[in-house]
């Protein structure tokens, strides 16, 4: 039997294209997850590793949705190797159990986790240098909608308009109105002021 896996690491990234390389490769049986690479907890990849039986091949499309680093990559590899299971990586080919296929696998780890980590030091150094250099600069994701822009939608809820009334006005969803407000709120009773 071939099992394919598929991982994304948000939830707003799509498996479809994943999922479509797989069953192209003969994948009879997908399992899917959005979890980050990084983290330990992908419970559909543990239960794949429980389903697959010897003889077995799972499929992956790339190195990086195997494994988080190139330590566990390796444990996993030996120990479905150990069950005589294959390792089909679409980018890579067969992984066989010699000690060839075993070189070029490691080798070709090696290289995912350099990769990975060269992402994340470049991140790193890219946001260390903003906030050296720009003073506008905040981590995190930009607000949707600026102070500027809430406070006018504030001013209107204070007017007595309903929170409909000002989305269909201002374009700003009920929810974010409920939360910016909140926190001009708070903000308004630790200072003692508005909008300081």
């Amino acid at each position: 039997m071939k099992y394919g896996y598929a991982r994304v690491s948000t939830t707003d990234q799509k498996l479809a294209n994943q999922i479509e390389f797989l069953k192209l490769a003969g994948a009879e049986k997908v399992f899917q997850e959005k979890f980050t690479g990084t983290t330990t907890e992908r419970p559909e990849f543990q239960k794949l590793l429980k389903v697959l039986k010897t003889g077995d091949t799972l499929i992956v499309t790339k190195l990086d949705r195997f494994a988080r680093n190139t330590r566990e990559a390796l444990e996993i590899i030996a120990e479905l190797f150990k069950r005589q299971i294959k390792v089909s990586i679409l980018n890579m080919g067969l992984i066989d159990n010699t000690p060839t296929g075993q070189l070029i696998f490691t080798i070709f780890s090696a290289f995912a986790q350099f990769e990975r980590d060269m992402i994340v030091t470049r991140t790193q150094e890219g946001k260390l240098y903003a906030k050296q250099h720009d003073p506008l600069f905040r981590e995190g994701r930009p607000k949707t909608y600026s102070d500027e822009q809430i406070r006018f939608a504030y001013e209107l809820r204070k007017q007595g308009m309903t929170y409909k009334m000002i989305e269909r006005k201002t374009g700003i969803s009920k929810r974010t109105q409920q939360r910016r407000f909140k926190l001009i709120a708070d903000k308004y009773s630790n200072n003692g002021t508005f909008y300081n």
